[in-house]
């Protein structure tokens, strides 16, 4: 009797999911749809329709066109009726944004916080936090969790820093963040995160090296459709990648890194002026921004002609610069990496991320909804 009970209640719940799960990639539909799509009952569709309603993931917005009899209804999912929070931790600020069910960022916000291994600094985060809540009015009951993404590699278990020399945050543990914010709360590598972002952004990518060209570089390897993590999670690790034994020094203590040539901090010690300025120099024809971004292109182009040997797949370019990338920078990066590859890649394998610095934080915030969406 008891079997037959889970048993029951376990076609109920896959039921509910795949009405769901329908409504939410069709966007808007109707019931007869949903019944002719998924070849279900009416009377089982019919009632799954009015759970999801009850419990606030549904609304009726409209009726579809007549033909002939009876107006159906629009059914779509309530978009906000979860959101998830990203946090995203850098050594002297932080970047907070709220995504819907479909992961669009509906709010985000940039403070000046400079990071403290302190009691101190993790309370003020959880103020500020709670301060992005209320002054964006969302309603705490719908928050499915907080995600963090920061620069540094995360243990294993997930529960604190195993390396992090940037932000000298070795000692970061979850625990640390648990003890200010109330909600359901996680670590993440930001380079990681970067990666979920374009996994949940290009669902038809399996091989890919993702390039977070954020103050400080990072980067990410996905196979077989997932994000590898490697032994001790340091899968990935491209900023380390040595260009030149000689090369400028990297706060890891090796010199030629890709870090030290493609950094945006590597980009701004160059031209000797913050990176906004020095694109609107760049694209007003300033020949020594020019000369600067060439040798940038030159440098991120053979990093990319070596990883993409390994991997054979798309090239991602994620993070703080990728917004300031033209069409002729992609194209520029397309002809010096066929230029000297035995493997020539095609335009539409490389990729321009679309979120710019916010990219970590939404990219660990997706890790909720994507946890919601599998279990409604």
């Amino acid at each position: 009797m008891s079997d037959k009970g889970m048993t029951t209640m376990a076609v109920k719940r896959i039921n509910k999911n795949k009405v769901y799960s329908f409504i939410y990639h069709e966007g808007t539909t109707s019931k007869l749809q949903i019944v002719q799509k998924l070849q279900m009952g009416l009377s089982t569709v019919s009632q799954n329709l009015k759970i999801l309603e009850e419990e606030g993931l549904l609304e009726k917005n409209g009726y579809f066109d007549s033909t002939g009899g009876r107006k159906a209804r629009a059914i779509q999912i309530r978009r906000t009726a979860r959101v998830s929070i990203g946090i995203g931790i850098l050594k002297k600020m932080v970047h907070f944004v709220a995504v819907d069910l479909y992961g669009t960022v509906i709010f985000d916000s940039t403070l000046d916080i400079p990071y403290q291994t302190s009691r101190k600094y993790y309370r003020q985060l959880g103020q500020e936090l709670e301060g992005f809540i209320s002054g964006n009015v969302l309603d705490r009951s719908s928050i499915l969790g907080v995600s963090i993404a920061t620069q540094g590699i995360i243990a294993p278990d997930g529960q604190s820093v195993s390396y992090g020399v940037i932000m000298d945050n070795i000692q970061m543990k979850l625990s640390d963040f648990t003890e200010y914010i109330t909600y359901p709360c996680r670590l993440e590598h930001d380079s990681k995160a970067a990666a979920y972002l374009e996994l949940w952004n290009h669902k038809e990518i399996d091989s890919a090296v993702v390039f977070l060209l954020n103050r400080n570089m990072g980067g990410s390897i996905i196979t077989n459709g997932l994000v590898h993590q490697g032994i001790h999670m340091h899968s990935g690790i491209i900023e380390h990648l040595c260009l030149t034994h000689d090369g400028p020094m990297c706060y890891c203590g090796s010199r030629g890194c890709l870090e030290t040539y493609c950094s945006a901090n590597a980009l701004e010690q160059a031209s000797g002026m913050g990176i906004t300025p020095f694109f609107q120099k760049l694209r007003n024809g300033d020949s020594d921004c020019r000369q600067i971004w060439d040798s940038y292109l030159e440098h991120l182009a053979f990093a990319m002609r070596n990883l993409n040997i390994m991997i054979d797949g798309s090239i991602i370019i994620s993070g703080y610069l990728a917004p300031f990338f033209l069409e002729e920078d992609v194209v520029t990066l397309l002809n010096q990496i066929n230029s000297t590859s035995p493997f020539t890649l095609s335009r539409d394998q490389i990729i321009l991320g679309t979120q710019g610095q916010y990219t970590p934080a939404v990219g660990a915030a997706l890790h909720y909804v994507s946890e919601f969406l599998q279990n409604v």
